[in-house]
């Protein structure tokens, strides 16, 4: 049987709650697709989130990755294209550390894309009537060095795995604290991530549609 390794975050910036982490523990020991699913919470510290994502990825040895953060203020599911070799944190961490233009992986390359199918896994999470988009940045937070590091080890390590990673919106419970903000229900979020899945472990060539941005 396959294995899927899902991680996301701790809450951070003054948040009780993560999202990610809302959605995705509920997925642990779950089948989905003729795949295990194994859950892992990241730390939103810069200096030690790659450490236990790649602690989980040599223990695990999953035939795919998916890590999932939380993105306050977009207003649909995102499936990130490209992670990038940079640390510039607009806020601290958990850790009060603050890094700033410091790369990811000293002589690393300057970016990975996804191996994971971004643009079939969009066009399924319309299909099932979850906003959805194909993002072309992942940030400069935990959320791009999670993504970085993982597609950098699964490079390095000649694993055949295939990861990425998809940005949530901010739960109700939080947007009620941040007027104007948009919000997806967790059971949406549920939905939408069991679909990823679905797509994830069922597709090998991604399909070729417009998926790019003009800004």
């Amino acid at each position: 049987m396959k294995t899927v390794l899902m991680t996301a975050f701790e809450p951070f910036g003054g948040e009780s709650i993560n999202p990610s982490w809302e959605a995705v523990r509920s997925f642990d020991g779950k089948e989905i697709g003729g795949a295990r699913i194994v859950v892992r919470q990241l730390p939103v510290v810069f200096a030690r989130c790659g450490e236990v994502l790649i602690q989980a990825l040599e223990e695990i040895r999953p035939d795919r990755v998916l890590c999932v953060g939380q993105a306050g203020g977009r207003s649909d599911i995102t499936v990130e294209r490209v992670a990038i070799n940079v640390n510039d944190a607009r806020i601290p961490d958990n850790d009060r550390q603050q890094p700033i233009d410091e790369p990811i992986v000293a002589e690393g390359p300057a970016a990975y894309f996804s191996t994971l199918p971004i643009k079939a896994m969009v066009a399924a999470l319309r299909e099932v009537g979850v906003p959805a988009s194909v993002s072309q940045t992942a940030g400069t937070f935990t959320c791009n060095n999670v993504m970085y590091q993982l597609l950098h080890w699964l490079q390095r390590s000649g694993s055949a795995a295939r990861g990425g990673f998809v940005h949530i919106p901010y739960m109700p419970e939080q947007a009620a604290h941040h007027p104007g903000v948009p919000s997806m229900s967790t059971a949406s979020v549920i939905q939408a991530l069991e679909t990823s899945l679905q797509v994830i472990l069922s597709t090998e060539n991604d399909i070729r549609v417009a998926g790019g941005a003009t800004h």
